[in-house]
């Protein structure tokens, strides 16, 4: 029976990309979008700030000190940004300091300058915290927020520049976690990494001076679906292994069913290498990773 074997799961084998891009075979040194799918993105969260989301790439964060009327002293605030095509996404994050403030009055405070139409208010609910969503009065360009309230922290998640309806909108609001649990790259203070800015020519791996070495390579999770189905075979990621030390544009090449891609998936971002050098400089680097499962 399927639940009596053991599961073994056998390391990637790194396999160089003798070929041209994915999708563009053939033609020398090009590039996928620099845009990744939303359901490829990564989760990100910020030390002792109960909240968690996924994003396109490491976002900018600044934290700072203001001071509270309602309290009388200074409270901690941060902003984190980052964008994917048209869209930027923010997050405010403040203290929620005695005397206690209200969702009502968060949403009050926030609105003192009327951009959001009231009449727009649509009740939404994460993890058991009851918050509000809002549409902005002008449509140039359009923006969507939550606000959510808990002992600890007042949020105001936002998306500028397209409509609910926008793919990567919708992947941003129904990511969001809150929680003293949530999982998450840490967010420190800094410039992030924006998407929509040249990083440099990725190339092959034949064309640097030296590949990227790994440092560790986390093995994917088996699920217990896969178990039951006894799904056994191989995943095969096209992958950039980047000149700032991220595993990014992942496309899938093969894949297996019952969660098991997105396992490798979870694997391939988490792992730590050093870059590939070309002329003494870092770079980008396309490689392919396999993730084998197998049963017995």
């Amino acid at each position: 029976m399927a639940h009596l074997k053991r599961v073994s799961l056998l390391l990637c084998t790194m396999v160089l990309v003798a070929s041209a891009a994915p999708g563009q075979a053939g033609v020398r040194n090009s590039q996928p979008s620099n845009q990744p799918d939303p359901q490829f993105w990564q989760r990100y969260t910020v030390k002792g700030d109960d909240f968690s989301v996924t994003l396109p790439a490491l976002p900018a964060m600044i934290t700072t000190k203001t001071y509270n009327q309602r309290s009388q002293k200074e409270l901690r605030q941060r902003v984190l940004t980052t964008s994917v095509g048209s869209v930027i996404f923010y997050i405010n994050v403040f203290e929620n300091s005695k005397p206690k403030q209200s969702l009502e009055e968060f949403i009050a405070e926030q609105n003192a300058n009327s951009l959001y139409d009231l009449a727009s208010e649509r009740e939404v609910s994460i993890n058991g915290v009851t918050g509000k969503e809002y549409s902005s009065r002008s449509k140039n360009p359009p923006v969507t927020a939550q606000f959510f309230v808990t002992e600890r922290r007042l949020y105001r998640f936002a998306a500028a520049g397209s409509s609910a309806e926008h793919s990567a909108i919708k992947q941003f609001f129904s990511s969001i976690a809150l929680g003293k649990k949530t999982e998450g790259t840490e967010v420190s203070d800094g410039p992030g990494i924006p998407l929509d800015v040249d990083v440099g020519t990725i190339y092959l791996a034949k064309e640097v001076d030296t590949r990227p070495r790994l440092i560790s390579k986390p093995e994917p999770g088996y699920t217990e679906r896969a178990r039951r189905k006894e799904t056994t075979g191989a995943v095969r990621l096209q992958v950039v292994f980047s000149a700032i030390g991220e595993v990014t544009n992942i496309r899938v090449v093969e894949g297996l069913p019952n969660g098991l891609t997105e396992k490798a998936i979870d694997a391939a971002r988490r792992i730590k290498f050093v870059p590939g050098i070309k002329d003494g400089k870092p770079v980008s680097v396309w490689m392919q990773l396999e993730y084998h499962f197998h049963l017995y």
